[in-house]
């Protein structure tokens, strides 16, 4: 996120105001040990919720599955934290900023190196040391794992799973995330995405497409032309689980404003407010008059679509805007996860909804909505399709071998029985066995 640092007169125009430093330093454009310490302590609280919002995926896949897989779902969740933060360190976050490179793809070495100004006010023009910059850009990493989780689940090996997570995250997220964030081509070309609607999310969802595609369907979903409802077995948790992921995108996006400052910070928590509301309004209605009845799975989903709808432009675009944008994207969830039923591509927790076509609608939005002149319509479709194009054939390919290899699917028989008995050898609730069958 280096090309959408704030502009550092503006920062010190707004230190002077609060008074943390007088305006004479101001104007020599140096920042305030005070003021270095408040961005950077902004920006790790910023980390602390974006790392809730893993808890949240992980109630909220675990509400919309069945009991029999719950363990397995807890377990993919927790894992992905680990392989997230341990590849982006070894050398995700050097592939994801590389310095100067050739705008596609470009390595600056293994391991971590903040260098000798990496944990002082002149790194990042103070806004925030090296260390939070990597651990703040490592929960975005795992995020985009995540999102693959829930739709692969309840059928999928785990060991295939794991393998392809570490693949992903470790090397096809960050080359993609470099495009915009570290100074890429696109980037170059005036692309804008604030917080990932593309770079995080449509990222995480051009993976799940490819990897359910190649899964397949769950058993039981489909029958000749009708779709089978296999319903979640906790819709608290997953209620739980979004309360919590709306928490942590207050880090998510108001961190990716990558400083304290006070007005595009506030601008953002309410942009982004709004956005979810508008999208819980348009997903309600929507059911309500589809389905004759208002569906909760679906407002929830609506939420998440608003929320991932507002990530692109949540700094570019007014209050006003950010409720059609929000709007739109509830209303895109609920027609989105019927039609990737009727084609036979079955999501339990419409992840690709969500984070894919939402988060193509939040990218194209910014080109509509924006405040800002220089914001193409035209540039925000052909980073779309730039990142569709690469990170389809990535994960199908990545996804494929391992098919041909270790295999991605249990058996029917693992399947029927509950990947928490046959893949972990436990139950998620004590007894589950017994009362699945009486």
């Amino acid at each position: 996120m280096f090309s959408q640092r704030i502009s550092i007169r503006a920062m010190f125009l707004t230190i002077c105001v609060l008074g943390f430093v007088p305006a004479a330093l101001a104007q020599d454009e140096a920042v305030s040990p005070a003021m270095f310490t408040v961005n950077n302590t902004w920006m790790l609280v910023a980390t602390f919720l974006v790392f809730i919002m893993h808890l949240g995926f992980a109630c909220l896949e675990a509400g919309l599955t069945q009991a029999k897989n719950t363990v397995n779902i807890l377990f993919k969740n927790t894992t992905i934290i680990a392989i997230g933060l341990l590849t982006y360190a070894i050398c995700g976050f050097n592939l994801m900023y590389p310095g100067d490179f050739n705008g596609f793809i470009g390595f600056a070495g293994m391991w971590l190196d903040p260098g000798a100004e990496g944990q002082t006010s002149a790194y990042a023009g103070g806004a925030y040391t090296y260390y939070t910059d990597f651990l703040f850009q490592a929960m975005f990493a795992a995020t985009a794992a995540t999102i693959v989780s829930g739709a692969v689940a309840e059928r999928v090996k785990l060991k295939s799973f794991l393998v392809f997570s570490t693949i992903y995250v470790g090397l096809i997220y960050p080359i993609a995330g470099s495009w915009k964030w570290g100074g890429g081509f696109l980037d170059g070309k005036g692309f804008y995405d604030f917080a990932g609607s593309t770079l995080v999310h449509s990222v995480g969802g051009w993976a799940a497409l490819a990897c359910v595609i190649l899964l397949g369907s769950r058993v039981g979903k489909y029958s000749d032309d009708r779709v089978n409802a296999i319903e979640g077995h906790s819709m608290p948790l997953a209620t739980i689980g979004v309360f919590l992921l709306w928490l942590g995108w207050y880090g998510f996006n108001g961190g990716s404003v990558l400083s304290a400052d006070p007005n595009l910070v506030s601008l953002v928590f309410v942009t982004t407010s709004i956005a979810a509301a508008a999208g819980i309004i348009g997903a309600m209605f929507t059911t309500w008059t589809v389905q004759k009845k208002p569906d909760l799975s679906m407002v929830l989903n609506g939420a998440l679509a608003g929320l991932v709808g507002i990530t692109a432009g949540a700094d570019t675009v007014s209050p006003a805007s950010a409720v059609i944008i929000g709007l739109i994207a509830g209303i895109l969830v609920v027609f989105s996860v019927r039609t990737f039923d009727k084609l036979r591509i079955d999501d339990p927790v419409g992840a690709i909804s969500v984070h894919l076509v939402c988060g193509i609608w939040g990218t194209l939005a910014v080109g509509i909505f924006s405040t800002n002149p220089e914001h193409s319509f035209i540039i925000q479709a052909l980073g779309v399709c730039c990142y569709g194009g690469f990170c389809f054939v990535a994960a199908f390919l990545v996804f494929g071998l391992i098919k041909i290899t270790m295999g991605v699917r249990v058996t029917e028989e693992e399947e029927l029985t509950g990947l928490d008995i046959e893949e972990h050898g436990m139950e998620s609730y004590g007894g589950f066995q017994i009362f699945a069958t009486q």
